[in-house]
């Protein structure tokens, strides 16, 4: 099954598993904590870089897919605070000229203000809008001297949980992250690579 089908598949499948209304107020003070699997796929153009001896090359990084994970906080009925991020994660690494140049691990974490519009309702079905800041961390390059940077950036999602039984829900999202690493290569900077991953995955909540 293709990832990029996957919210709409825990949509479906979550209106075959809950056979009868589920009361389901989210409301002060509840914590939610996710999990589940997410697919990730970068930007189409990941940028630039002039290799010595070579010029100017276009970077290609590839998708991923992995877990995913979140804590959130509901300070009112209606808006949360959430700390969520994904595994490391493996992406291979190509530049035009010279192909494959061996891969690097990322590790993104966001922190965002979520709103629940449906929040203090009695509803099985919750909603909910995020926006917030991603910071990324890279490791792990496999081509000698090759160095990428540290990134922060802005980050936003969309999502929904889904109520299966009281405290227990599927949940579906899908993120945008805008992200822009500098390239070091034997200490010089030799570019930018745009990540810019859009990422949706589909999970478990549960509310405590």
């Amino acid at each position: 099954m293709k990832m990029s089908n996957l919210l709409t598949v825990t949509v479906i499948a979550s209106g075959c598993v809950v056979a009868s209304q589920v009361a389901l107020a989210y409301s002060t003070g509840d914590i939610l904590v996710r999990g589940g699997i997410a697919q990730t796929d970068v930007h189409s153009d990941n940028g630039n870089l002039e290799v010595p001896g070579i010029g100017k090359a276009g970077l290609d990084v590839s998708d991923e897919q992995g877990l995913y994970y979140g804590l959130g906080y509901l300070l009112t009925d209606r808006l949360g605070l959430e700390l969520s991020g994904q595994a490391k994660g493996e992406h291979d690494l190509s530049l035009e000229k010279l192909g494959d140049i061996g891969s690097l691990d990322r590790m993104p974490v966001n922190l965002m203000v979520n709103y629940y519009p449906m929040g203090g309702m009695d509803s099985r079905v919750q909603p909910y809008l995020g926006a917030g800041l991603n910071y990324t961390y890279f490791s792990g390059e496999e081509l000698e001297g090759l160095d990428v940077r540290h990134s922060y950036g802005a980050v936003g999602q969309v999502g929904v949980d889904l109520a299966v039984m009281q405290g227990l829900m599927l949940n579906g999202f899908v993120s945008y992250a805008d992200i822009s690493a500098d390239v070091r290569l034997g200490g010089n900077k030799i570019g930018e690579a745009k990540v810019d991953p859009m990422t949706v995955g589909g999970g478990v909540t549960y509310r405590f």
